[in-house]
């Protein structure tokens, strides 16, 4: 009877679990996740998005440069992702027909003036690339491997123009791509006979059009009309940018069928970096890093273990008045350290930026920020931190009560203003400047007002929620009682001082994660997608244990040479990673970047010194916590009188 309960219990439970998930895959899908079915001459609207430049890094509206506009531009809705990142999506005056292939068609004709002309120059010059969007794909260009190998891949967008000269002529000339021949991919479903869209490219060209007359209603080229086979021949001559020189903007587009699913289209755009994903070197690093912490961690067991029982053993004997080594400071470890108040705001934050970072991964690693959610991954990292400001008031009050402080609402107000503080100011300076540049990746007021009451309204109230209850728990009590009296510190030698002994244990953390570093830089600054979440959290993970063991081990030698002042210490050593991650994006600007533009460069430093600054409040709060594991558990295994 009771086989058949358990039984008849579990096939009600997974019946329960199957039709939850579902109902959950019906009812709630990311946008661009769910795929469209498409019939054939169902209309296809072409959305435009920003205008993009890894030699200057400013975003501009699509709409800056003078390109054909509808005769009126709806903004789609954006997410908070897509505005800080500088994505303007709009409406086009590019319509397709599903499946049905047109031959040359005008867009438009315009007759820059003198700004438009200049706008259209330097965006030339600065190698901006514009960016379309077809169901929720974006258009890319096909190039060549440099391997030589057969398989495609694709560049972001098309370039605005280029530069040359006519033949037999010096003097450089600004050409403009004016016709856009796209080519749309479909997958056919054989049961429905309906088809979803699997790639989107396109492949600029720059045409001087030439017509009779001029038909607003309908315009007729010669150089361009449905009988056009071979528009590209010999003979075609490029439309140049010239103030009052009439630019004829045309497009065509060609359908054709592959074997790509829907649930695969998003592989091609992300085979982009020339196989710069060396999986073997990640793995390679990991296998590094792991290895260094098995050897780290038995050398610490072994040596901790024959401190213990040496210690226990001695309190028998008359030796025990000749202490040595760690035991001799256990009435000065637990001694409060100076600025106290500061270390527990530092600590608070660092709860939170740990929360933030750990649920953002599992949200990538579910597939909820992929690519095609675009926008998503900020979100979710900005809403994601107002919310565990919970953590960082609870854990930061409960360490202030340590300490014996009697200032928590003076402490709690300061873990909940000083690092978002830090973050904005030099976050509304990069804003000003980008804002001088006129790019569109300046963030507009009503978002930076909608960011100030996600920070007052929401992240402030919880700071002082987590702090009121870290305060109603009781104190976390000290497994050894401090003396009165403070003990004087010996002399340190040279590998012992501070300095010394915490960068060297930030470079261990910034090697486990210094490869995957390079990816992450790559993504931001040279517009590629980042996708291996999987391999990112085995790094952030990896990163945890190094931080924890680097700043044990060197913990333990301070320790051991009696110098109890260990608690902005342990907190300095895993944090001073953030150093040389520093460097290393210093590095990477020189090697890696074409940034010519001053302010483009200080864009660059100005976000690197905010991600510098959070990962070392990250890492510091990791090796802190790690620390004080550590210190607690050795001094609560020896007998002391």
């Amino acid at each position: 009877m009771k086989k058949t309960k358990g039984s008849s219990f579990r096939f009600y439970a997974t019946l329960f679990l199957y039709s939850l998930s579902f109902s959950l895959s019906r009812a709630f899908y990311l946008p661009g996740v769910a795929p469209r079915d498409f019939q054939k001459g169902d209309p296809l609207y072409v959305k435009v998005n920003k205008l993009s430049s890894t030699k200057t890094q400013l975003p501009y509206d699509y709409y800056y440069l003078n390109y054909c506009k509808p005769s009126k531009i709806l903004n789609n809705a954006e997410n908070l992702g897509e505005v800080l990142r500088g994505d303007r999506i709009e409406n086009s005056v590019y319509t397709f027909q599903m499946l049905e292939d047109q031959p040359c068609k005008v867009g438009c004709r315009v007759k820059p003036d003198a700004e438009s002309t200049k706008n259209f120059k330097e965006k030339i010059d600065d190698e901006y690339r514009a960016n379309m969007i077809l169901d929720n794909l974006p258009v890319a260009v096909l190039r060549q491997r440099r391997d030589g190998s057969q398989s495609t891949t694709y560049e972001h967008g098309f370039r605005v123009g280029f530069k040359g000269s006519y033949e037999g002529s010096k003097e450089e000339k600004y050409f403009i791509h004016n016709h856009l021949s796209f080519r749309v991919m479909y997958h056919r479903d054989q049961e429905s006979d309906s088809a979803r869209i699997v790639g989107f490219e396109v492949t600029p060209n720059s045409i001087l059009h030439e017509y009779k007359e001029w038909d607003e209603n309908n315009p007729q080229l010669t150089t361009c009309n449905k009988d056009t086979k071979n528009l590209i021949q010999s003979t075609t001559v490029p439309q140049e940018v010239e103030e009052g020189k009439e630019i004829v903007f045309t497009y065509d587009v060609s359908f054709k069928e592959s074997e790509i699913k829907w649930a695969s289209r998003w592989d091609t755009y992300l085979l982009m970096n020339d196989d710069q994903i060396h999986w073997f070197s990640i793995i390679n690093s990991l296998m590094i890093v792991l290895f260094l912490s098995g050897m780290v961690a038995m050398i610490m067991m072994r040596t901790l273990y024959k401190d213990i029982s040496n210690y226990n053993q001695l309190e028998t004997q008359d030796e025990a008045q000749e202490e040595t080594g760690w035991k001799l400071v256990h009435g000065d470890v637990f001694r409060p350290p100076v600025n106290s108040g500061l270390l527990c705001v530092y600590v608070g934050t660092g709860v939170q930026i740990f929360g933030m970072s750990l649920v953002t991964m599992m949200f990538a690693l579910l597939g909820f920020l992929s690519p095609s959610n675009r926008g998503g991954l900020m979100t979710a990292m900005v809403l994601l931190w107002v919310f565990m400001g919970i953590f960082a008031g609870y854990s930061s009050s409960r360490l202030h009560k340590m300490f014996k402080g009697n200032k928590w609402k003076r402490m709690t107000l300061k873990t909940a203003f000083m690092f978002p503080g830090i973050l904005f100011a030099i976050f509304f300076v990069l804003n000003a400047l980008i804002w001088g540049e006129q790019s569109s990746g300046a963030i507009p007021f009503g978002t930076m007002i909608a960011l100030f009451c996600l920070w007052f309204g929401i992240s402030v109230p919880l700071v002082f929620v987590g702090s009121y209850l870290g305060y109603k728990k009781p104190a976390i009590e000290d497994p050894v009682k401090t003396n009165k009296i403070p003990r004087q510190v010996p002399e340190q030698p040279w590998y012992m001082k501070p300095v010394f002994s915490i960068l060297i244990g930030g470079i261990l953390p910034f090697g486990a994660v210094f490869i995957e570093l390079f990816f992450i830089l790559t993504s931001i600054w040279l517009n590629q997608f980042y996708y291996i979440f999987g391999f990112l959290f085995i790094v952030f993970l990896i990163l945890i244990v190094t931080c924890a063991e680097i700043t044990v081990v060197l913990c333990y030698f301070q320790l051991c040479s009696e110098d109890y002042n260990w608690w902005w210490r342990a907190y300095l050593t895993a944090g001073s990673s953030a150093f040389y991650l520093f460097l290393y994006s210093i590095f990477y600007f020189f090697t890696k970047l074409e940034i010519t533009k001053l302010v483009s460069g200080m864009l660059y430093f100005g976000y690197m010194i905010i991600i510098s600054y959070a990962f070392f409040v990250l890492t510091g709060t990791i090796g802190f916590y790690a620390c004080f594991w550590f210190v607690r558990k050795i001094y609560s295994s020896v007998k002391i009188d």
